[in-house]
C-alpha cells in the first residue's frame, strides 16, 4: 500500500473525508502542535495562529526541497533565491503536495481567497473529530 493511502486510511478511521483531514493537519501545523515538539511542518513565523500559511508555503514555487537524511523522512525546504533555509518538513508533509486529491484541497486553501474558507474547515473538522466519542451529546 502506497504511503498516501496508508494516510488517508488514518483519516478515514475518524470518519474524515481528505478535504476536512487537510485542514485538520493545516491548522495543527500552523499552531505547533507536533506530537514531538519539533518545528516540522511549521511552515509559519506566526506560529500559533489559524492561518492558512501551511498550505501557501506547500504549494509555492519559492522553495526547493531537500533531503535532510538518507531515507528521505525529513526535508529542509529552502529559498530558491537565497539557498537559505527557511522551514523543515516531513515525508507526511510532502504527501500533500504530492498526491492529486490532498495537494488539490490543497491549492483550494492556498489561494487568495481560501483563508476563510480554510478556517471554516478547520472548525468543522476539529469539531467532528472532538464529537467522535461523545455518546453523551446528540447530533
Amino acid at each position: 500500500m502506497a504511503p498516501e493511502e496508508l494516510f488517508l486510511d488514518k483519516a478515514q478511521l475518524l470518519s474524515l473525508t481528505s478535504p476536512e483531514w487537510v485542514a485538520l493537519v493545516g491548522g495543527l501545523r500552523a499552531m505547533n502542535t507536533n506530537h514531538d515538539g519539533s518545528a516540522h511542518g511549521i511552515f509559519t513565523d506566526r506560529v500559533g495562529v489559524l492561518t492558512n500559511d501551511f498550505f501557501t508555503v506547500l504549494t509555492s514555487m519559492d522553495f526547493d526541497w531537500k533531503k535532510t537524511d538518507a531515507k528521505g523522512m525529513t526535508f529542509s525546504l529552502n529559498d530558491r533565491t537565497t539557498g537559505e533555509k527557511r522551514f523543515t518538513a516531513t515525508r507526511s508533509d510532502l504527501l500533500f503536495g504530492s498526491n492529486s486529491q490532498l495537494r488539490a484541497v490543497a491549492e483550494a486553501y492556498a489561494g487568495s481567497d481560501g483563508h476563510k474558507r480554510f478556517v471554516k474547515a478547520f472548525v468543522k473538522a476539529w469539531d467532528k473529530v472532538m464529537m467522535l466519542d461523545r455518546y453523551d451529546v446528540k447530533v
